[in-house]
């Protein structure tokens, strides 16, 4: 995710491309046909979808959503920094670790969100602008029942012909997930008027708003 002044340059040129790639209007997709039991206390959800920013800002407006913070998964943790994970070649994705309340929302629910708002689930090693593997897209699980939930509602998605590609996102276990530098925290909600996050970010927020109000808040999590 390195951002020299060239490319935030070029970023204009290649708007019509990045909003159509990371699916900025949404889609509508159906409920998971099979779900996890709505029940108090907290759980966390892994999930990789292109640059952790744009990532990060929908789930934190997520009801029910307690935090969200970027990081890395799919890696070891000697490599688990920006200017490594930047390379393309330690194994992570830019990632983000949700902690929700289950009996505000399911974690079909955040299955449902991501794949319909947060990124493209038919692009192989890239969202938007930004290409390499350290972009792909994955369902990081960390339970049994998260594997099943996930691997259903692809399937589910697939045999409903719900894109017009075929799902190239990974459903892999967490081997384990490690927070990004302070800078990439909130960067969404501290950034709001960056060409970046104006052109590839606010409009999946957006998105979100319009196609799935239910489950939408104005408000941020991490208790801002």
């Amino acid at each position: 995710m390195r951002r020299p002044v060239l490319s935030v340059l070029l970023l204009a040129a290649l708007t019509a491309c990045s909003a159509a790639s990371a699916r900025g209007d949404g889609v509508k997709l159906p409920a998971p046909a099979m779900d996890a039991a709505r029940a108090p206390g907290e759980a966390t959800a892994v999930f990789a979808g292109g640059c952790f920013w744009g990532v990060e800002g929908v789930f934190q407006h997520v009801k029910g959503v307690k935090s969200v913070r970027a990081g890395y998964a799919g890696g070891d943790a000697a490599h688990a920094n920006y200017d490594d994970v930047s390379e393309g070649d330690t194994g992570h994705a830019e990632s983000v670790r949700v902690v929700y309340d289950p009996a505000q929302v399911t974690y079909g629910q955040l299955l449902q969100v991501f794949f319909s708002v947060a990124m493209d689930p038919t692009l192989l090693n890239r969202q938007g602008p930004d290409v390499g593997t350290q972009y792909r897209s994955a369902v990081f699980y960390a339970t049994p029942e998260q594997e099943k939930l996930a691997r259903a509602y692809v399937a589910q998605l697939a045999a409903a012909h719900a894109f017009t590609g075929p799902i190239v996102t990974q459903v892999v276990p967490l081997k384990g997930f490690w927070q990004a530098e302070d800078e990439h925290q909130d960067y969404m909600r501290l950034n709001p008027d960056t060409m970046y996050i104006a052109i590839n970010d606010r409009p999946k927020v957006l998105a979100l708003a319009r196609i799935y109000p239910e489950i939408y808040t104005p408000g941020w999590a991490n208790g801002r």
